[in-house]
């Protein structure tokens, strides 16, 4: 018998793999015993969820001071929003930094750092009016040059630029009209632009200090946000305090001027156990990305509060490798879409606190075709049938073969165990096992060199928040098949797709638009590209004196209006 096995590889990214297979299937079968909970409440709602009665509806008026301790799940990887890659980084920028714009939770765009801004006839350049009371939290003036700085700073090539690389595309240049006037040029017109230009990974860095710290200004990080950068201690904390002449926050929160905390302390706690732990003990107010089990036994306690809120871009997806054979075959990717049964992955493992994802893109998100839920079941026969079709006959051991070649699939997933997603793989390990698919799962810690580089996988799972959905572009358009663009999972490409995205990224008719993406989705759900899995809930358990912590809307917290209250 063919035997399948998990294999460790190396590399600098991450913390160790935790368990073998055989822990990995007690712990399946000890969460199968207690899955079986409802679906989360807030399905297709990019609103956050907002446990506790805020001090003003309680008709008490927020009394400023205090410090709020915020336990983060891992450390991020510079608090310069131009080179990080990392959502959890998003959280600490997002205190440091301001953008032009802000997108509100229905999609629409707020003025915030500029006041108005007008578009040309052809799309293809944006002029922002800019607030002229705005200053860098190192006195330098908030002005058209310091956009200007900005965005021509993220195509610099000696920035090494990552996520706002590609949010900022088709960035062209800027001209300073006068001060408080800049006009951005694109190369082409993109519906998704002013959008992207709300999220924190190009927000408005101070023209001074990052020319004054070059590379070292990710240490060294000033903004014009609600709280100033006070220290970073590698691995275990980064404190910023209140910036005291604020008084230009987005739409977003309600207050508009300095924060009321004085100051908030990011520690950073890997540790699942020991973060939540933390909080039901008081040592720290506020824990990130609360596991499913504690979400549930939490909320029932009722001794801590839950705020939680949907993020929105492409859900947690597994890509299907469609360069290699036999999943280049859309029989063969849809026979692993009828074998795979999300449903029963998702309840057990999450407890009904993540949604299904049924889709390329999240509820919520502009586009997203909700005539897609419920439309693939679970059908082994069906599965099996396609194999069968193509030649995958079962062999002695159950496990099919075409050839004189064993059919197996190569399933690779990233260390550490993030959101239980090394557990996805011994689930889909099982299930497959079923129609005679060998899966042999590779957890590393090098996801770089073997997905991004060397292609080496047959599935991979990832996802990205994203504020539109021009996000699929780079996932599914052939021209991310390109080398120097691996980031295209699938390796899928396909004319029509193109062509839908490709006017979808233009088309100015936002009816149009969404049917546009609407199409999209179903292309790539008919040819078994991807299978969806769950819409991530960001979740944050903190101690009932701790209100109004707000999300934007990605999901991002916003401590503008937190206040610690008894």
């Amino acid at each position: 018998m063919a035997a399948t096995r998990i294999t460790i590889s190396g590399g600098k990214r991450n913390t160790n793999w935790r368990g073998s297979l055989a822990s990995l299937l007690a712990l399946v079968l000890f969460l199968a015993g207690c899955g079986n909970s409802g679906s989360g409440s807030d399905a297709g709602s990019p609103a956050p969820s907002q446990p506790a009665e805020s001090a003003a509806a309680a008709g008490n008026a927020p009394v400023p001071g205090g410090e709020l301790t915020f336990a983060l799940a891992t450390s991020p990887d510079h608090l310069d929003p131009h080179r990080s890659g990392l959502a959890v980084a998003v959280r600490v920028i997002r205190t440091l930094y301001d953008n032009l714009v802000a997108q509100a939770p229905d999609g629409s765009i707020q003025p915030w750092l500029a006041k108005e801004w007008t578009v040309s006839p052809d799309g293809k350049s944006y002029t922002f009016k800019l607030r002229e009371d705005v200053k860098f939290h190192d006195g330098t003036p908030f002005n058209a040059e310091a956009v200007k700085f900005s965005y021509d700073r993220i195509l610099d090539p000696a920035t090494k630029a990552a996520n706002s690389s590609a949010l900022i595309r088709p960035y062209e240049s800027a001209e300073v009209v006068d001060e408080y006037t800049i006009k951005l040029n694109l190369s082409s017109p993109s519906n998704a632009f002013l959008g992207n230009l709300s999220q924190a990974l190009v927000s408005i860095v101070s023209p001074t200090a990052a020319r004054k710290y070059g590379d070292q200004f990710t240490k060294n990080p000033v903004g014009t946000g609600p709280f100033k950068f006070v220290k970073w201690e590698e691995n275990a904390a980064i404190t910023v305090e209140r910036n005291p002449d604020y008084n230009w926050a987005p739409p977003l929160v309600e207050n508009q001027g300095p924060a009321y905390l004085d100051r908030v302390i990011f520690k950073i706690v890997p540790e699942e156990a020991t973060r939540i732990g933390s909080v039901q003990s008081g040592q720290i107010l506020a824990g990130e990305t609360v596991p499913p089990q504690n979400i549930v036994s939490l909320e029932q306690e009722g001794k801590l509060q839950i705020f939680k809120s949907n993020t929105q871009g492409l859900p947690y997806t597994l890509f299907i490798n469609g360069k290699h054979a036999p999943w280049n075959e859309t029989k063969a990717r849809q026979a692993l879409q009828a074998a795979i049964d999300v449903d029963t992955i998702v309840q057990t493992l999450y407890l009904g606190t993540y949604d299904r994802a049924w889709s390329a893109l999240t509820p919520g998100t502009l586009g997203y075709d909700a005539s897609l839920e419920g439309g693939i079941k679970p059908d082994l026969e069906k599965a099996k049938s396609l194999l069968d079709e193509l030649g995958w006959v079962p062999g002695d051991d159950g496990i099919r073969v075409k050839d004189g070649q064993k059919l197996s699939l190569h399933y690779v997933d990233s260390s550490p165990n993030r959101e239980k997603r090394n557990d996805i793989a011994v689930f889909i390990q099982q299930q497959l096992k079923a129609i005679g698919v060998a899966v042999e799962i590779e957890i590393t810690k090098d996801v770089a060199t073997v997905v991004f580089q060397g292609a080496n996988y047959d599935i991979y799972g990832n996802s990205q928040v994203n504020s539109d959905p021009e996000a699929l572009r780079a996932f599914y358009h052939s021209a991310s098949v390109l080398p120097g663009a691996p980031q295209n999972l699938p390796g899928y490409a396909n004319p029509e797709l193109d062509r839908l995205l490709d006017q979808g990224l233009i088309e100015t008719d936002p009816a149009t638009r969404v049917d546009l993406y609407k199409q999209a989705q179903q292309i790539i759900s008919r040819d078994a590209v991807i299978i969806p899995i769950y819409v991530f809930p960001y979740t944050v358990a903190a101690a009932k004196t701790v209100k109004n912590l707000r999300f934007d809307a990605l999901a991002y917290p916003l401590f503008n209006d937190v206040v610690i209250q008894s």
